[in-house]
Parts: C-alpha cells; sequence; structure tokens
C-alpha cells in the first residue's frame, strides 16, 4: 500500500478513534492487511460481534472499508490509511485529540501488561532485544521537534504497511514513543 499517513482534524473522526479497540483494530489492519471482524477479533482479544461493530464506526469515517478479497461468506476489512496524526482545528477537536491519546496510553499499557504476561513463552533472541527505556532530555522545543523528526526517519522505512522487503524472521512490533515536558521537575 502507498503510504497515506493524514493529519485527522474532523472531531467526530477524532472522536471514533477515542477508543482503544478501534485504535487496537486500525493498528491491525494497517500492520497485517485485510481481516475479517473474527480475525481482528483473535488479534486484539475481543468479540468478533464487538470489532464488526468497530469496524462499521470506523468504515462510517473513512478510515477502514470493506475489502474485495471476501469469497462470498467472509466481509474482509482493509485500512484505508498506513498511519496518521491528530491535530486540533477547534476546542472540541483538542478534546478530541485528548481523549485519542488517552486511549492510545491505556492500549500501549494494556498491549506491555499483556506483553510481559506472555514474555516468557517467546523465543529467547525476541525476550534479549526487547526494551522499554526512559530517558530524561533537557530540550527545547525545536530540539525535541528534531529529536522526534530522527525517530521518525528511522523508524518508516521498517512500517508494516509499507515494507515490502520484509525478512522471513519478522514478527509485528509495537513500538511507542512518549514525549512531553515536565515543568518544574528538573528546576
Amino acid at each position: 500500500m502507498q503510504e497515506r499517513r493524514p493529519q485527522l482534524t474532523d472531531p467526530a473522526v477524532v472522536d471514533a478513534l477515542a477508543h482503544p479497540v478501534r485504535l487496537d483494530v486500525l493498528g491491525y489492519l494497517m500492520s497485517s492487511g485485510p481481516a475479517t471482524a473474527s480475525a481482528c477479533a483473535r488479534a486484539v482479544g475481543d468479540t468478533p460481534s464487538n470489532c464488526s461493530y468497530h469496524l462499521r464506526v470506523l468504515a462510517a469515517h473513512g478510515l477502514v472499508e470493506p475489502d474485495d478479497s471476501g469469497d462470498g461468506r467472509s466481509r474482509p476489512w482493509r485500512t484505508t490509511l498506513t498511519g496518521f496524526t491528530v491535530g486540533t482545528e477547534t476546542d472540541d477537536s483538542e478534546a478530541g485529540v485528548t481523549r485519542v491519546l488517552a486511549a492510545a496510553v491505556e492500549l500501549d499499557h494494556h498491549l506491555a501488561r499483556e506483553y510481559l504476561r506472555r514474555q516468557p513463552e517467546l523465543p529467547e533472541q525476541w525476550r534479549e532485544v526487547d526494551s522499554h527505556a526512559s530517558f530524561g532530555l533537557s530540550l527545547s522545543p525545536e530540539e525535541l521537534a528534531t529529536v522526534l523528526r530522527r525517530i521518525d526517519a528511522v523508524v518508516r522505512p521498517y512500517l508494516a504497511p509499507t515494507r515490502t522487503d520484509s525478512p522471513e524472521d519478522a514478527e509485528h512490533v509495537h513500538l511507542s514513543l512518549m514525549a512531553f515536558p515536565r515543568p518544574g521537575f528538573g528546576r
């Protein structure tokens, strides 16, 4: 799929994304390609009926669409984008952005807890390279923007929806990054 990473500013679209299951289902479709509600449910640990509902909500906002690869009995869905950012145009959309961020943080925490629960079952080569790192940086806003652009440039060639040269032993890897100021913390 060709890269398509829009900035979402429509408050209704942003509100639709302010749910951890919807974010997880959308992320699954972006990483794995077309899938049915049942396949999405297995991937994200939810029920097929609930995933079907969330897929319809995402479709109503143009974030997913039916895929024609079905066999007539199955109804696969595909994403219409490879990533996104959320932005604000109004105070309402700013509140929506905060809700999307809260849902994303909730999903990140859920995924980390689930990984830790299953970590002993994973092959050693994956356990040796998993990582959680925190850094206390001293940055200006401009420097933080530069750091984030540089990280994006390093990560972008490995994005699952657009990568065509994945090694045979590649797995989906969840990489999450949070960067925010802590006023008064270090001064």
